[in-house]
């Protein structure tokens, strides 16, 4: 299994996308209670531009327990999946989870970012969306307006006089 498990990772790094779906999809049917294995399928398949068939796996796979860094992907994954599809709810509390568990993880928040603005949270998108550049950049023009950046962050709609 874990052989095989490898090869297809292997071919989704070499661009083999169908191919290692193929591969993962024979493994996951072999192996159903396998979290990584669910995880790596699910992948498969957003990388295909078919997130609807990504779903279950990913939920499988969150639900048979990963370790760390694969559990820290698929809530990305699985979040970003649900809000491609329009399943904004869905996408909120998967990312508010992730937030939960990965606090220092900044794509988790973009991602979330992403969701709240299609939940027309707008202020809140920004806001995140902004700490989240003056916590990651290296731009020194950036972070000399640091302070004021994230000041504003979250009075973006009050008007000073």
């Amino acid at each position: 299994m874990e052989k095989e498990l490898y090869k297809a990772i292997e071919l989704r790094k070499g661009g083999n996308h169908k191919e290692s779906n193929k591969l993962l999809m024979k493994l996951v049917h072999e192996f159903p209670d396998d979290a990584s294995i669910n995880y790596q399928c699910a992948w498969s398949f957003d990388l295909l531009g078919e997130e609807s068939k990504a779903v279950p796996f990913y939920e499988n796979a969150i639900k048979l327990g990963l370790y760390s860094k694969d559990l820290e992907g698929a809530l990305l994954g699985l979040g970003s999946t649900y809000r491609t599809l329009g399943e904004y709810e869905k996408s909120k509390s998967t990312f508010l989870k992730g937030i939960e568990s990965f606090p220092n993880n900044k794509a988790i928040q973009i991602f979330y970012s992403m969701t709240l603005y299609n939940l027309n949270e707008h202020s809140k998108a920004m806001e995140l969306l902004l700490k989240c550049l003056t916590d990651t950049t290296t731009d020194d023009e950036i972070l000399g307006y640091k302070k004021a950046i994230d000041f504003y962050s979250n009075k973006l709609d009050e008007i000073w006089e």
